[in-house]
């Protein structure tokens, strides 16, 4: 795919058109001009991938059948390779590998990923590959996690974009909430013991 700046792969002729007709084309234009668009995985980027939990794998078949499918691990399940490469062992499930067989005829792919409590989301383009390679897969695997690997995929990143964090609702983890409890009723016992000792 030849493209004159990275936004090129998802801005097509088409998105272009409806942007100019819409009003915000300009705007884009002059952001992809000066760069507004990274191409490289930075040590933000990285470190960021690296404490997900839970990411999105869009992918299309031949034709264009689009598909997503969540992924999903302990932090560190995404592991950063080089500035340009990521990759993640991919877990038995219900075997329809639609993915798989996507990535087989089409190697354009997409990964969304989702930080709810801090309200920011990030979109990744670029190409995917996957491998049976027991080594690959060994050095993928999170240590002590319950999954069977059946393959690993290595994402090649060509442009990413940091969304706004508008329209997106706030959720915290259960974990995360289970902390915030514990501390809050470690908390509530305390100041009551000090009230009961200060009253008796």
């Amino acid at each position: 795919m030849h493209v004159e700046t990275p936004s090129d792969i998802f801005f097509s002729p088409a998105v272009k058109a409806i942007q100019t007709e819409r009003g915000s084309r300009d705007g884009y234009a002059k952001m992809a001009a000066r760069g507004g668009f990274r191409t490289e995985i930075d040590a933000d980027l990285a470190a960021w991938l690296e404490s997900r939990d839970s990411a999105y794998l869009g992918t299309a078949s031949a034709d264009g059948q689009p598909y997503i499918q969540h992924r999903g691990g302990p932090p560190g399940f995404l592991a950063v390779l080089d500035r340009h490469r990521f990759a993640f062992a991919d877990y038995k499930g219900n075997q329809q590998f639609i993915s798989t067989g996507n990535l087989a005829e089409n190697d354009r792919a997409t990964m969304f990923l989702m930080d709810y409590a801090n309200q920011r989301r990030i979109k990744i383009w670029g190409s995917a590959t996957t491998t049976r390679d027991p080594a690959i897969i060994a050095q993928l695997m999170p240590e002590g996690y319950k999954a069977r690997p059946e393959q690993a995929i290595i994402f090649t990143v060509e442009v990413w974009d940091v969304n706004c964090p508008q329209h997106i609702p706030r959720k915290l983890a259960v974990a995360d909430v289970a902390t915030l409890v514990s501390e809050l009723q470690a908390r509530i016992a305390d100041l009551e013991a000090a009230l009961a000792a200060k009253n008796s």
